[in-house]
């Protein structure tokens, strides 16, 4: 039923949340599981100097690799269970690449933790979960991951 789920990951403990449960999918259903990052920039070189330029685009270099190296661990270890799994890192809008995704790669599920902000913490900083939620044309699993550091 779910050959292909998708788990956004952000780097973080939260995140990693949904991590147990898309293992007992993957292992019960024989899915694959793309583990992504997303990365959102909002890099804007005008007014900049060259040397400015070269020092930004470093460190999104930088912060890329990380990314590549967290989701390629993540992977190592799915491996490591007997469990297909694809390591990606995207860029852009965090909510609208997840669509994006899950739509090119036409995942049968989203699965995803949910920080578990409400009221106006949520329309503060927003939310990818309600976003996804809104946005997303196939099953969205959401866990709540609140109540960790």
């Amino acid at each position: 039923m779910y050959k292909t789920i998708l788990v956004p990951l952000d780097g973080s403990p939260r995140a990693e949340k949904i991590l147990p449960y898309v293992e007992e999918l993957a292992r019960c259903m024989d899915s694959t599981l793309i583990v992504m990052q997303v990365l959102e920039t909002h890099m804007s070189f005008s007014g900049m100097e060259v040397s400015q330029q070269e020092a930004a685009f470093e460190a999104y270099k930088q912060e890329f690799r990380a990314a590549e190296a967290y989701v390629a661990k993540i992977q190592e270890d799915f491996h490591a269970k007997g469990i297909h799994c694809q390591a990606r890192v995207e860029h852009g809008s965090i909510v609208q690449t997840i669509v994006r995704v899950s739509r090119q790669a036409n995942v049968d599920m989203i699965a995803m933790a949910s920080h578990g902000r409400s009221g106006l913490a949520r329309v503060f900083y927003g939310s990818v979960a309600v976003g996804v939620l809104h946005l997303a044309d196939r099953p969205l699993m959401l866990i709540r991951s609140d109540g960790e550091a």
